[in-house]
């Protein structure tokens, strides 16, 4: 529970901030063991918008995830305690109410005599990925905190400037379809009709491209409202399954899986992700079987997350990695799956994960520039043949006219 309070510190400022407890009274407990004098406490209620999430936890973004985990490694590796490392940390986040309420109830639980692991886990306010916690758990009992958060701030910092590239990479192509789509609706609902007036006072057989077009601007013109609310109605019916009903969602990834080029790219972007947490998962000592599970978890591809959690069920059994993988009805990369069995046979799998990880990052990185340098030209020949089409469709009764 979040509650609200207003005091006076030990330095006789007035305070105003959030804390974390089970109830009021242990709320009360920790502002008094932090000498402050309780002016006013009360219970944070939950806004409209935590009601619509279902979730009063707050979501880190990867880059805010990575910089605290570098940060805290740095300062681990200076030779200070993750209690004092946490409590310098908290002054970078005074303008971040959630990041600050989250460090300062990590810091109470450390105060507590908890460690780390146990301080991420009991808190309340943040969500964390949780591979990134099993990580802590492992590194911190095995002594290397500093380099498995380095690890993981370099693992984080990685997706996010993947997930930048592959958005600013499509930005361009997805703004002309967009701008070429409105242009060519703009033009049968509005100029077209306009047009079509003259050629009615026309007594001559018009020719088939110039009916075709005349046609689908009547239609549009007349259904426009109707196909624009179809439109959105569509997209947020489409949204809601995909959030709603994990067998839509699954058909949805697994036809994603299917398609040539992109299908490709999908599953070794998720292979490269699956393979760079399972490393950084083995090196910290977790469990492997533990580890196939982690590392699924941060697969959006529900058809390749199954797949992982079906093939660590068969390593529980008793069979390598590799047999399962490559006994599933779900078939991928032939090569990932022969790296893994090299990794299982030599006893080097950390390393094999890795070199696959960095492989596949950089093979979808050439694939997708390959397929922007297409792209291009081929969404600039749509855009131009479209509207030079509806043009010369336009302009052919006139010729007719100018030639007869």
């Amino acid at each position: 529970m979040i509650f609200k309070y207003k005091g006076i510190n030990e330095f006789g400022k007035n305070v105003r901030d959030k804390i974390e407890a089970t109830n009021i009274s242990e709320a009360k407990s920790k502002l008094k063991t932090n000498s402050i004098i309780i002016q006013s406490i009360q219970e944070e209620q939950p806004s409209l918008f935590a009601n619509i999430s279902f979730s009063r936890k707050y979501k880190i973004p990867p880059k805010e995830l990575a910089s605290l985990s570098r940060e805290l490694s740095m300062y681990i590796r200076s030779g200070i305690t993750i209690v004092s490392a946490i409590k310098i940390v908290q002054t970078h986040y005074e303008s971040n109410k959630k990041m600050k309420l989250f460090l300062t109830t990590v810091s109470t639980h450390l105060d507590e005599g908890k460690n780390f692991f146990t301080a991420l886990e009991s808190q309340e306010v943040v969500e964390l990925p949780p591979f990134f916690i099993q990580s802590i758990k492992v590194s911190e009992n095995g002594g290397i905190l500093d380099e498995v958060l380095l690890e993981l701030s370099r693992f984080l910092k990685e997706q996010e400037d993947i997930n930048k590239e592959i958005k600013g990479a499509f930005a361009y192509p997805s703004f002309m379809i967009v701008i070429s789509l409105l242009m060519i609706a703009f033009m049968l609902t509005f100029v077209v009709p306009q047009i079509t007036g003259i050629f009615e006072s026309m007594d001559q057989k018009l020719p088939a491209p110039t009916i075709f077009v005349i046609a689908l601007g009547d239609f549009f013109s007349e259904y426009f409202t109707t196909i624009l609310m179809l439109m959105v109605a569509g997209v947020s019916l489409f949204v809601f399954m995909m959030k709603q009903s994990y067998a839509f969602a699954y058909g949805v990834h697994k036809f994603l899986l299917k398609l040539p080029l992109f299908g490709e790219i999908i599953q070794k972007s998720e292979l490269a992700r699956f393979a760079y947490i399972a490393s950084l998962l083995v090196r910290s000592g977790v469990p492997f079987v533990q580890t196939i599970n982690l590392s699924a978890n941060i697969l959006n591809n529900l058809v390749l997350k199954e797949l992982f959690v079906g093939a660590s069920k068969r390593v529980v059994e008793g069979k390598l990695l590799s047999a399962a993988l490559n006994a599933s009805p779900i078939k991928i990369d032939n090569a990932f799956i022969q790296s893994i069995a090299l990794g299982e046979e030599t006893s080097q799998l950390q390393n094999v994960l890795t070199n696959t990880s960095e492989l596949y990052f950089e093979e979808n990185r050439d694939k997708i520039a390959t397929l922007l340098t297409l792209l291009e030209p081929s969404l600039m020949l749509f855009v131009g043949g479209s509207i030079g089409f509806i043009v010369a469709a336009m302009l052919l009764p006139i010729f007719s006219m100018s030639i007869s």
